[in-house]
């Protein structure tokens, strides 16, 4: 049977929201309440759903994390757009293993660590906001990179990158940050993309078309 184990403490909610949507949450509950006590109903309802919507896009709930050893874990919801060995890529030397993923707006948006280990590097690219579900996405948008070394010295990177409606990403890492496989790290807000480059003799345990969820499914195994 499968073990799992929490990287993070569970949190002590039953809704828990990350952090960064607490201003927009804030700013449309007011609002809210403001067009109530004015009597405005209409504009009243509308914000009540936009603080309703809000929430359930910054939602941020807690994943069980398998711990079988080498298992690299997905750092985002989405589903897999692109599952191929690629000869060269900006960030690690050598042939790697392309994984993607998109995140639509109805996808839980908080980031995780794919693989236990030390970042030994963090490149942010600013870019175009072209739709995150395209090739070019990869090269042309506004991206945060970061590589992470294994205890075994083995090399991966995953890169946040921004989509057409996507204005901002977040990311909480240094540059010598020690990690445990599944933990947060950051976000991407409204709709975006992550890609993995994996070592290329990983075999891939996704295919185009699957759905992930973030800390929870295993992209493949390092050897």
């Amino acid at each position: 049977m499968e073990k799992f184990y929490w990287s993070d403490p569970p949190g002590m909610t039953a809704f828990p929201i990350a952090r960064p949507g607490y201003p927009l949450i804030f700013a449309a509950a007011f609002a809210t309440v403001i067009f109530a006590v004015i009597g405005f109903a209409g504009p009243a309802v509308t914000g009540l759903v936009i603080t309703g919507w809000i929430c359930y896009f910054f939602r941020d709930p807690d994943r069980a994390v398998p711990t079988k050893p080498g298992a690299v874990v997905s750092p985002a919801d989405g589903k897999v757009i692109v599952s191929e060995l690629v000869d060269t890529n900006p960030f690690v030397e050598g042939k790697c293993r392309k994984i993607s993923i998109f995140m639509s707006v109805f996808n839980v948006h908080v980031n995780r660590i794919p693989h236990e280990g030390k970042i030994t590097g963090i490149q942010y690219f600013p870019g175009k906001f072209f739709t995150a579900n395209l090739d070019k996405a990869s090269e042309k948008n506004e991206r945060n990179a970061v590589i992470l070394e294994t205890g075994d010295g083995r090399t991966l990177c995953f890169v946040q990158i921004a989509g057409l409606v996507a204005r901002r990403i977040i990311c909480r890492l240094q540059e010598g940050d020690v990690l445990e496989r599944g933990q947060r790290f950051g976000m991407i807000c409204f709709g975006s993309r992550l890609d993995v480059y994996l070592p290329a003799d990983v075999d891939p345990g996704v295919t185009p078309g699957d759905k992930v969820m973030a800390g929870t499914s295993v992209l493949g195994y390092l050897p």
